[in-house]
């Protein structure tokens, strides 16, 4: 996926009543370790990487570039957002869209802060790129995120089969000025 284009980056840091949305910062290494490293957050993503393999790949300064933003909640990583270009995605529909991706470490899970980080990333979007589509692609088997992608105004544009399990791919439209 490629950077999101013409978009100035970084912006300066998107507040939300309880989360700032930021560009990832050395502090944050730990917190990316733990969320890349994790069984629950890689249910339905393939499974985890080994912890060793993380820490090993993992630089001292988490890399930064246009699209990811890392979740903050009291000055401390919960998640991150990413927002890139889907020119190589598999399905047509969502081929040289902008792809929203999502990750929160377990103890974030339950609160809404996935749907307050991804609402403000899409308004911010909205105003960078505006009209703009968003496609957002999770197994279908994922309940809790496809609760997210309801509650954030994806609509289902097809369902599909990939890496052994069924795919739902939804689309976002930025609401019209």
């Amino acid at each position: 996926m490629d950077d999101l284009g013409p978009v100035a980056w970084p912006p300066a840091p998107i507040r939300t009543e309880r989360l700032v949305l930021r560009e990832p910062e050395a502090r944050d290494r730990a917190a990316f370790i733990e969320l890349l490293a994790s069984p629950e957050v890689h249910t339905y993503l393939g499974g985890p990487r080994s912890r060793d393999e993380v820490e090993r790949e993992m630089p001292e300064a988490p890399e930064r570039w246009p699209g990811s933003f890392v979740v903050d909640l009291d000055g401390s990583m919960i998640g991150q957002i990413l927002l890139r270009r889907a020119t190589g995605h598999r399905r047509p529909a969502a081929a040289g869209k902008l792809d929203l991706g999502y990750l929160f470490l377990p103890q974030a899970w339950g609160r809404g802060y996935a749907a307050e980080a991804c609402a403000a990333a899409l308004h911010w979007l909205a105003g960078a790129l505006p009209g703009e589509p968003v496609v957002l692609t999770t197994q279908s088997a994922n309940t809790a995120s496809m609760r997210l992608a309801a509650k954030l105004g994806f609509t289902e544009v097809e369902r599909f089969e990939a890496w052994d399990a069924e795919q739902w791919l939804g689309m976002w439209s930025p609401p019209s000025a």
